[in-house]
């Protein structure tokens, strides 16, 4: 089972040009599944072939969706045996209306983790055999990687788009909090909940952007940012090939001629890291009370977040919402200076086994303060293991973020992946 993405922009240009249509796409779509699916189970659900290929700059493409998030005649599950006899959504989620303006039409759902939690399902890494694929967002990592759509999405709360993306060697945007509504998203933690869509390259995601948004196709532009390094020293939990690819690709970019300094603000960035679970418990002990009622009834490890959150007073509840809010402050300050932070998206290459879905510590300060991030591929260890790096600008930076992260990606690796 190889990876072989398939990309975006190419197949966007190969619409537009005649150069094949939209039912030849779902068709190549369908084959690509019944081809690997098998091993690589990222699908729990197809829907039907569109009829017409409907409006939108993107031509009809295949989009896969998460399964935590509403497409009209499809259950979603939420990948939890609890949910098992969910009955057939009835309408979209918001998100899901706006990609299907933009040109995205919902191919099926995608294997998420339980409740977009720690519990796995069964999603395969085809960019690294044996190895997670990450999660919560697993199936749409996977699909991507795999090649059996140019385009899917994800949902971030910690790190489920960010880890899944780095593992599988592609290339993913979480949005700013609050950028789409997420009405019709089952979600864990509202003030931390974000839209996330995974691509094979950053080029595809400017493309993909700017079809959702009308925003500038950033994917060939710009010139070299002025780049923050962030080490994560203080997390103590970066592996040595990732400090390694890390550092070789800080060298290249300033050969590039991109202005990299050093993160000024280490140890706040942990100190808002540990106040992330604390936030996230709490809120999904009572955004997902029915599940707690049922605790029995769901995996040991989300139970143990929901019993945790149940305990959590409110008086540390705002504590550590006061850690967030003056991180938010302090880097907002910094990014009136410089572009993008830079950083390692995760720990190192995905683990071995599929048991576990891997850390997310690297995500959960960018996520509890709502800013954009950008997973940069083209990176791998020794092994050939895909390592990925982050870039995360300014809330509502999304467009010149993508563009930076474009301009990173060309000078990572010689050239705009396709």
């Amino acid at each position: 089972m190889s990876a072989a993405p398939w990309s975006l922009r190419a197949l966007v240009e190969d619409l537009r040009a005649g150069r094949t249509t939209t039912g030849a796409v779902w068709a190549r779509f369908r084959e690509r599944v019944a081809e690997t699916d098998p091993a690589l189970r990222a699908w729990v659900a197809l829907a039907d072939p569109p009829p017409a290929p409907g409006p939108g700059p993107l031509g009809g493409i295949p989009l896969g969706v998460k399964d935590i998030i509403d497409v009209a005649g499809l259950p979603t599950r939420c990948g939890a045996a609890v949910r098992s006899d969910a009955s057939p959504a009835q309408a979209d989620a918001a998100i899901v209306s706006a990609w299907r303006a933009a040109g995205a039409l919902p191919a099926g759902k995608t294997v998420t983790t339980e409740f977009a939690f720690f519990a796995p399902g069964p999603t395969a890494n085809p960019a690294a055999p044996g190895h997670t694929p990450g999660g919560s967002s697993s199936g749409s990592a996977a699909a991507v990687a795999s090649g059996q759509v140019p385009l899917a999405l994800g949902s971030q709360t910690a790190g489920s788009v960010t880890r899944p993306a780095a593992y599988c060697g592609v290339a993913s945007l979480v949005m700013s909090h609050g950028r789409f509504p997420v009405a019709g998203v089952t979600g864990l933690s509202p003030s931390l909940d974000s839209h996330g869509v995974i691509a094979c390259s950053v080029s595809d995601l400017a493309l993909a952007w700017s079809a959702l948004t009308g925003a500038p196709d950033l994917g060939a532009l710009g010139g070299p940012p002025r780049i923050l390094l962030w080490a994560a020293d203080p997390l103590d939990v970066v592996e040595e090939p990732m400090r390694a690819a890390l550092a070789a690709a800080v060298e290249r970019l300033r050969t590039a001629g991109a202005t990299v300094d050093t993160f000024p603000e280490e140890r706040l960035v942990a100190d808002v890291t540990r106040a992330h679970p604390v936030v996230m418990a709490f809120e999904a002990a009572r955004e997902r009370a029915a599940e707690l009622a049922r605790a029995g009834e769901i995996s040991d490890q989300l139970a143990l977040l929901l019993r945790t959150g149940d305990a959590t007073s409110l008086v540390d509840y705002r504590a550590a919402s006061e850690v967030v809010d003056v991180g938010e402050e302090t880097v907002a300050r910094l990014l009136s200076s410089y572009d993008v932070i830079l950083g390692p998206a995760a720990p190192g290459p995905a683990p071995r086994g599929l048991d576990a879905t891997g850390d997310p510590v690297l995500s959960r300060a960018w996520q509890a303060m709502g800013l954009p991030t950008v997973t940069v591929p083209g990176l791998a260890d020794d092994h050939g293991l895909p390592l990925g790096v982050q870039l995360i600008g300014p809330g509502r930076g999304e467009t010149d973020l993508i563009g930076h992260a474009a301009w990173v990606e060309r000078h990572l690796t010689g050239s705009v992946r396709s």
